[in-house]
């Protein structure tokens, strides 16, 4: 198993998970931002990357193709996905799968903020690295 470094300063700005054996409570400090989509990194290693992201009403997360497989799990709030020019609505306690390659973007069109977890499987930089 490889050692992860993991400063006081990134546990104390909420960038990543506390470790093995220790709980992150999602929804404390959760990364809203005045202008565009907050996140942070949850976890990060070779087979899983989780974010947190989060948007305050009218927010978006900009057009893009999904670079891994994805699974968005809204924890507050409803978020709008557009899965290649098909719109999905996502509330709190919904899991949306999304297929590796699929154009989207997500956006906030409700009244209330919404925060949701990415997760990626695997890692992103292991789908670059097997091309």
């Amino acid at each position: 198993m490889r050692a992860t470094l993991v400063t006081a300063a990134a546990l104390a700005a909420g960038l990543v998970a506390a470790g093995p054996g220790k709980p992150v409570a999602l929804l404390e400090q959760v990364p809203y931002r005045d202008e565009g989509m907050g996140s942070r990194k949850i976890v990060d290693e070779k087979h899983v990357l989780m974010m947190q992201a989060a948007l305050k009403p009218g927010q978006r997360v900009p057009e893009h193709k999904a670079n891994s497989n994805v699974h968005i799990v809204v924890l507050q709030g409803a978020v709008i996905v557009n899965l290649a020019g098909t719109e999905v609505a996502v509330k709190a306690g919904d899991l949306l799968p999304i297929a590796f390659g699929t154009q989207m973007h997500i956006r906030n069109d409700g009244q209330e903020n919404a925060t949701f977890l990415i997760v990626k499987t695997p890692n992103p930089s292991e789908m670059t690295a097997q091309k």
